[in-house]
């Protein structure tokens, strides 16, 4: 197979961001080498990749899976049976698409799917966000063809030959002044006046909310312009908290589209400390306080926090200390241009800007394996 021959993709996960940004990247790359790429999505239904998916263009399909609770319960029951469901629709979604191939991002979708197509012999390929694997990932590995990760040691979760180290698939945000004069534009924002950029994920993160929101007028008094996406969970409470405030500074919105142009006039971001979110600082040369989620395994989003500050690339907030020190901390870095071209600096050193292109070539690659050892059998 050449590597621009069109091919029939299934790109399966979801949940958040996290995994839905990924799966859109390796979309466009494939369907940039190649527009008659066929791609269908499959998500779970009522996940947020059933509403960002179609808003990228693309086709997705949900299937009525979730997780299952931790303590004993007869919720788990229904979660159950509906699996079952899942694996049976998943099974006839590949029969009619007939895919060369099946991606997996992560996320409950991901599971039914990849493991029906990996039981029919397609070839599968995973891509692991993070510097802890998740769940579904880890179950789904031992029949991968490939596994995508972003950082090194994964072999505690993964088989050590099906391992490639390529970095994470991101969006594609390029850093220039065409694209920063855009920006200003679409955000109604002054050339000449720094701009904090809040992003909490895209359901949000309370503590991150509640720091701003504490110290609010602190923020509009110092003239500060604040572009705040606060999350679908926050985002109605929120507004309506600061509906008798004069916000002409502040930019409030559930999810930022344009997320490429957010960065383009940030002069500092304030964050989650998720593998996408360090991911794209890198990659956008981008000045960050980095505040990591508690509520995650392993702790792995410190962890991913961790490889930046150690790199002088980023600095760090606990999420426990965040409501207390963040607002301090946004002012101490806004009025440091030394520290602030310090940090943008040193997160540009460790981006890894070819990560989707790496494994759109994989892909191709384990489709041409598979067919060529088809043809070996036959």
């Amino acid at each position: 197979m050449r590597q621009h021959d069109t091919i029939r993709a299934i790109i399966s996960g979801g949940g958040t961001g996290g995994h839905i940004f990924p799966a859109v990247s390796i979309a466009h790359e494939l369907k940039q080498r190649n527009p008659e790429t066929d791609i269908l999505f499959v998500g779970a239904v009522g996940r947020m990749e059933m509403e960002k998916i179609p808003a990228e263009g693309y086709n997705i399909v949900g299937l009525p899976v979730s997780g299952f609770q931790r303590k004993f319960t007869l919720k788990n029951l229904s979660v159950a049976i509906n699996a079952l469901r899942s694996l049976r629709l998943a099974g006839k979604l590949i029969r009619d698409f007939r895919p060369d191939v099946v991606i997996g991002v992560g996320g409950y979708a991901s599971g039914p799917t990849l493991r029906k197509a990996a039981r029919m012999g397609i070839p599968t390929l995973l891509q692991e966000q993070n510097s802890y694997a998740g769940v579904t990932n880890k179950l789904l590995a031992k029949r991968a063809d490939k596994i995508c990760v972003a950082y090194t040691g994964m072999e505690k979760y993964f088989p050590g030959d099906k391992i490639v180290l390529t970095g994470n698939p991101i969006r594609d945000i390029k850093i220039s002044d065409a694209q920063r004069k855009e920006g200003l534009e679409l955000f109604d924002l002054k050339a000449d006046v720094p701009v904090l950029l809040v992003m909490g994920g895209s359901l949000g993160a309370r503590t991150v909310n509640q720091a701003i929101m504490n110290n609010i007028d602190r923020f509009l008094d110092s003239g500060m312009q604040i572009i705040w996406q606060t999350g679908s969970y926050y985002f109605d409470e929120i507004r309506k908290e600061l509906q008798l405030k004069d916000l002409k500074n502040v930019r409030l919105t559930d999810f930022i589209s344009r997320v490429d142009l957010a960065y383009n006039v940030a002069d500092l971001l304030v964050t989650r400390a998720g593998a996408i979110s360090i991911s794209e600082i890198c990659l956008t040369g981008s000045a960050a306080i980095l505040i990591p989620s508690p509520n995650v395994a392993e702790d792995h989003q410190t962890k991913n926090a961790m490889a930046l500050v150690k790199e002088n690339a980023a600095i760090m907030v606990r999420d426990s200390d965040a409501v207390e020190k963040l607002p301090d901390k946004i002012f101490e870095v806004l009025n440091n241009n030394d520290l602030r071209k310090t940090l943008r600096s040193n997160s540009q050193k460790l981006a890894k800007p070819a990560a989707t292109a790496t494994i759109v070539d994989l892909i191709y690659t384990i489709i041409r394996e598979k067919k060529n050892g088809s043809e070996q059998h036959t």
